[in-house]
């Protein structure tokens, strides 16, 4: 065969292949071209899915809270000068346009689907989920930036200027999200406020005491405090003897809680309750110092030992009760110094030797006498949502709600001392509602360098923190043990403070403590 036969041959096969190959073509083609449209038809959906369930209107659907609606149009996110409207997806998804977006949309539609469908809506605490633990769970800080480009407006105080530097210099090490300081730009919380307090609420009802209490015995007495409406209701706390600490192997108990050891206390007054907003801002009228005035020389003056003006806080940033409300509930938020200040400005209306309690003293009245994980009935690993059965099956909590105000019942904020019942001494939130300051510094080994039978402890003579005592609301049962121990935290407590040097009077990363004073028996 010649190379010209080959070659035709070759020819017919390759046209016989061509033609095979348009025929499998041909049968696939409506495979193709419809499985094309489908996927057109189902980006079309998808696409057309994301935006309608995008809407303000799609959103509420879900999430049926009646407060939701009405705080979200009272923000200035909603009503502001410039008529801009924040819809509700802004916020509380990554901007659009991202993979981050649509992930994030499946992950919360499936969530939201699951809640309406599970969940009865009367029984949805939508207050706890407007606090600054929680917002930053659900608002995206690539949301704010992407339409807060500029944080420097005309409008902006020196104040805000230097916070926001602050945080763009620090934004990696802060860690933080624009929502944990503008909690309230896009639902409305009453008496929130992210300026300057610019003055006291003081109460203005009832007499203005002209005296001290006068005290002839050691007995219960309401400390009357000269020149203003404020007193103290002061319990008379028997001295005696009782085993601080825990015993290893005790639950949840820490090594800072070792040994266990026996301590004698003298008798003391202690208040009945933390000091209350009213009494603090008392204070505060009284006091007040300019925010020029260097630290080192309020040091200087509340230091001399024949001082007669004392020399108080500066106006805090904000408001200080978080939108909770004041009057009776605990103060809050302010440094061991000032709570040390407190006490001497006290001390000098009264005539009488106000301070904060030793750690011995704060431990012997929580207990009231007993010897147990909590001064009423109860183990710890009854009342802790800690353990695989309990977050279960949750806890029987009758017991502890009628003396603690805890992460179970607090509602994510402190709560009036009249909803707790007092221990056997009568004294109200030992345990729960704010954590209390004590004069001691903390050392992890102090019981260990405690000895036995010791006498009126006061506590290592230095150190860089300050003990810590009773938990607040939003812990567990577990730390709110009588014997549970915690310490100062000031570079977290005052994380976001943009001030150089951070402020001695106010914490801007901590709203859960407070502190009660005592006052010697014999003056």
């Amino acid at each position: 065969m010649n190379n010209q036969n080959i070659q035709t041959e070759q020819m017919i096969k390759n046209k016989r292949a061509t033609s095979l190959r348009e025929k499998k073509g041909n049968r696939y083609l409506p495979a193709i071209l419809g499985g094309m449209c489908f996927g057109i038809v189902l980006v079309l959906a998808a696409f057309y899915t994301s935006n309608a369930t995008s809407t303000n209107e799609s959103c509420m659907s879900c999430h049926v809270h009646p407060e939701a609606e009405t705080s979200w149009k009272q923000s200035v996110h909603f009503d502001n000068k410039s008529g801009v409207q924040t819809d509700c997806a802004a916020c509380h998804l990554p901007p659009e346009g991202t993979a981050h977006h649509y992930w994030a949309k499946v992950k919360t539609g499936l969530h939201d689907i699951w809640m309406y469908l599970t969940h009865d809506k009367e029984e949805l605490d939508f207050e706890s989920k407007r606090t600054v633990e929680y917002a930053p769970n659900i608002v995206y800080n690539s949301s704010c930036k992407k339409c807060h480009t500029n944080l420097f407006p005309k409008e902006v105080t020196d104040d805000g200027v230097a916070a926001h530097l602050y945080y763009e210099e620090n934004e990696e090490k802060l860690d933080l999200q624009c929502v944990s300081c503008h909690l309230d730009a896009g639902h409305f919380l009453p008496g929130y406020k992210h300026e300057k307090m610019t003055s006291a609420p003081v109460d203005t009802t009832g007499p203005v005491y002209t005296e001290p209490a006068s005290v002839t015995s050691f007995a219960n007495f309401i400390e009357t405090i000269p020149g203003t409406r404020a007193s103290i209701s002061m319990v008379a706390v028997p001295g005696g003897k009782f085993v601080m600490g825990s015993q290893k192997g005790d639950k949840f108990s820490r090594p800072d809680e070792y040994p266990a050891h026996e301590v004698t206390v003298s008798p003391f007054f202690m208040a009945e309750v933390e000091v209350t907003w009213n009494q603090y801002w008392a204070f505060y009228v009284e006091t007040m110092s300019e925010g020029r005035t260097k630290p080192e020389t309020i040091y200087a003056n509340n230091s001399r030992p024949d001082v007669d003006a004392i020399s108080g806080p500066t106006p805090p940033f904000g408001m200080p009760d978080q939108g909770w409300g004041m009057g009776n509930r605990p103060a809050i938020t302010m440094t061991h110094y000032a709570a040390e200040t407190f006490c001497q400005w006290l001390s000098l209306k009264t005539g009488r030797h106000y301070r904060l309690p030793t750690e011995a003293e704060w431990e012997y009245a929580a207990r009231g006498g007993t010897d147990t994980p909590y001064f009423f009935e109860g183990k710890p690993s009854a009342y802790s949502s800690e353990g695989f059965w309990n977050s279960i099956f949750g806890t029987d909590t009758t017991t502890i709600n009628r003396y603690v105000i805890y992460a179970l019942n607090s509602k994510s904020r402190t709560q009036e001392p009249s909803r707790v019942a007092p221990n056997p001494f009568g004294l109200r939130n030992m345990l729960g509602n704010v954590m209390e300051y004590c004069q001691d510094w903390y050392a992890e080994d102090a019981y260990e360098k405690a000895g036995t039978n010791a006498v009126n402890p006061k506590g290592p003579a230095t150190g860089t923190d300050y003990v810590v005592r009773g938990g607040c609301y939003n812990d567990d049962a577990s730390e709110l043990r009588c014997a549970a121990r915690r310490h100062s935290d000031y570079e977290a407590w005052l994380k976001t403070d943009p001030q150089n040097p951070k402020s001695i009077w106010w914490l801007s990363d901590i709203k859960g403590i407070g502190f009660r004073v005592v006052c010697d028996a014999e003056n």
